[in-house]
């Protein structure tokens, strides 16, 4: 099983990942939202702005302070630098 990085410390398995989405838009909103009501919500931001966001085929959805960008490459198997963790 592969996993990535989404930051401080905090990996996900590549294959439990359905899709990743930009924080900005209403229905994701409310799909945060949703999952914060129901118990399915992980956030993983450690207390940074969520600037992604991860929804696994377990419906929970994970918030992440990496840009949507830089997990997208990681997804895909590019490796990138973590110099802005910390």
């Amino acid at each position: 099983m592969k996993f990535i990085s989404l930051g401080y410390g905090n990996s996900v398995a590549v294959d439990r990942v359905v899709a990743l989405v930009s924080p900005e838009s209403a229905p994701v909103k409310r799909l945060m939202q949703d999952a914060k009501e129901m118990g399915r919500i992980i956030d993983v931001s450690c207390g940074r702005k969520t600037r992604s966001v991860l929804i696994t085929d377990s419906e929970h959805v994970i918030l992440s302070a990496l840009p949507t960008e830089k997990i997208a490459q990681r997804l895909e198997g590019v490796e990138t630098p973590d110099d802005d963790e910390e």
